[in-house]
């Protein structure tokens, strides 16, 4: 008889177990040398926590809220895209596991499905991860679209002039899958000349002269709040409010972009502080346990997105592996809460954990 995994990381075995290495490769793989892939996850393992006791935990409360809209933890769902090629129902499925566990959904521009087509799944809060084009009029359509089916913001992804070099698509030769949103807007027809055509794609459609001028624009065509994606310093977050986005994203693309970016969970901190909580700061990357989450509160994130191990779970054993992936996560983080004597989100400060910064203060 199959045992379920009792955390992420089994997800992530049976994923690729699952599936194609090309696809396995695809979802699991990071830039380069993938040093930024591994840091993702191990900075989160150089943070210790710093647990206070006899505190009244017999009621731990994970409930928050972005943007206005009530969470039953601060665990989203990041915008991942053609997950198609991890099951057959792809957003669907992740649409209506998310809803099922009362959070944020980010779908991705680049998702299996049509933004209608997930909207109709079910009744829930979703938001949209949006690419800039070379031709405007497609980005423009694409909020226009999902601001008319309930969407209720723009997460606009800003460290991709270009794309990043995954070499590990490279040599599987990996083929752009079918971008469901863009039909009828974009020939997907280009040549890779033998290699991925991933990046092909990206070279011929995104727009690397995207600039802070361009958040303007952006502003102008829609009502919905814009969060913007991909900030990792303290001055792209301070340009970012000075532009007047909504919300902040710290996040390196999953280590898909720039190698040797930091880890995200390293700048954190920095791009909070210099917020000063004008907007909400979101986090992605490396997240695979309920402590991470805990310390991502710690450092000043209103809430964590996590991107793979949904995946994994999807390709593992379709909505039902998404949902318990997000219940693992939201489990693990309750049973972090109460350790370590916080009964609700805002009981979680700086002061439970303890950085590298830290150590460098107590040595001088």
């Amino acid at each position: 008889m199959e045992i379920d995994p009792v955390n992420v990381s089994e997800f992530q075995e049976l994923a690729k177990q699952a599936l194609p290495k090309m696809y396995y490769d695809y979802i699991s793989g990071g830039a380069e040398d993938q040093f930024t892939l591994k840091e993702n996850i191990e900075a989160f393992q150089r943070i210790m926590l710093r647990p206070r006791v006899l505190v009244d935990v017999s009621k731990i409360d994970m409930s928050t809220t972005l943007l206005g809209y009530d969470m039953s933890s601060p665990i989203m769902v990041a915008p991942t895209g053609a997950q198609k090629l991890a099951h057959p129902e792809g957003e669907l499925a992740t649409a209506k596991a998310a809803a099922a566990c009362n959070t944020i959904m980010v779908l991705s521009f680049s998702s299996s499905y049509t933004i209608e087509e997930v909207a109709s799944t079910c009744n829930a809060i979703r938001f949209f991860q949006l690419y800039i084009f070379k031709r405007r009029d497609i980005s423009a359509k694409l909020v226009q679209r999902a601001e008319s089916n309930g969407f209720r913001a723009i997460v606009l992804t800003v460290d991709t002039p270009r794309l990043g070099r995954r070499e590990a698509d490279i040599k599987n030769k990996m083929i752009a899958p079918k971008i469901s949103n863009l039909e009828g807007l974009l020939s997907l027809d280009v040549d890779a000349e033998g290699g991925s055509n991933l990046e092909a794609f990206a070279s011929e459609t995104l727009d690397p002269s995207l600039s802070w001028k361009d958040i303007g624009w952006i502003k102008s065509i829609t009502n919905l709040p814009i969060l913007v994606k991909g900030i990792l310093t303290a001055e792209d977050a301070t340009k970012a409010v000075e532009a007047g986005v909504s919300g902040i994203v710290v996040s390196n693309h999953g280590a898909r972009q720039l190698d040797y970016a930091p880890a995200t969970i390293s700048v954190l901190e920095e791009v909070v502080k210099a917020v000063s909580g004008a907007v909400p700061v979101l986090f992605d990357g490396g997240v695979r346990r309920g402590t991470d989450v805990f310390k991502a509160l710690a450092l000043g994130a209103k809430a964590v997105m996590i991107g793979r191990p949904v995946v994994y779970g999807l390709a593992a054993k379709g909505e039902y592996g998404v949902r318990r992936v997000i219940e693992m996560l939201q489990n693990e983080l309750e049973l972090t809460m109460a350790l370590a004597g916080c009964p609700s989100i805002k009981d979680i400060t700086r002061n439970h954990i303890w950085t590298k910064h830290n150590r460098l203060r107590s040595l001088m």
